[in-house]
């Protein structure tokens, strides 16, 4: 995590735990390695870290680096937001923010897709104004920042974290026409 700078960029101590996220058996983050958009379009469909019986959990997934890592200036886009987590059930979470795929642009090199899991106080009302529900679309995904949804929500430091990589593959294209489909007209 700090060789790949999300110490200190996202988060300010690497967590505890490493929480283990796999799409199958050869699909899966290994702090820091590369997937492409094909393989990571749906969301994981194993998703563990180590928690603590009758506790709640928030699963969050970003990517820091839009439109690209050397230009940040989007700031972190926000993939997948799940609350109310008990334990690592996450099927059994609110889905606050719909998953998306990774999908960087042509030429922009690899953005790191960083998941970050925060033990909850208690239960968490669902986020409402500005941070309200996100669908499966591009509104209200750009300039998130976990620091500060962390901080708003008394969440404190993430307990578990992974991250991988990923550049444009042919499946970007596909991604970003279906991503806009569901964009309010």
């Amino acid at each position: 995590m700090e060789k790949h700078e999300v110490v200190p960029d996202i988060i300010d101590v690497v967590p505890e735990h490493v929480a283990e996220i796999a799409w199958s058996d050869d699909v899966m983050t290994n702090m820091g390695n590369e997937l492409t958009p094909t393989q990571v379009k749906l969301p994981p469909t194993n998703i563990s870290w180590p928690s603590e019986p009758n506790a709640l959990y928030t699963l969050v997934l970003i990517d820091p680096d839009a439109p690209s890592r050397k230009d940040r200036s989007v700031g972190e886009v926000l993939h997948w937001l799940v609350i109310n987590i008990p334990g690592c059930q996450v099927n059994q979470g609110q889905v606050h923010a719909e998953h998306i795929g990774s999908g960087p642009r042509e030429g922009s090199g690899l953005h790191r897709y960083i998941f970050l899991v925060y033990r909850q106080p208690g239960h968490m009302t669902p986020p409402s104004g500005e941070d309200a529900y996100r669908p499966r679309n591009s509104e209200r995904r750009i300039r998130w920042n976990a620091r500060r949804f962390a901080s708003e929500h008394d969440l404190g430091k993430p307990v578990a974290a992974n991250f991988y990589v990923a550049q444009y593959d042919d499946y970007v294209p596909t991604f970003y026409k279906e991503l806009h489909a569901n964009d309010p007209q």
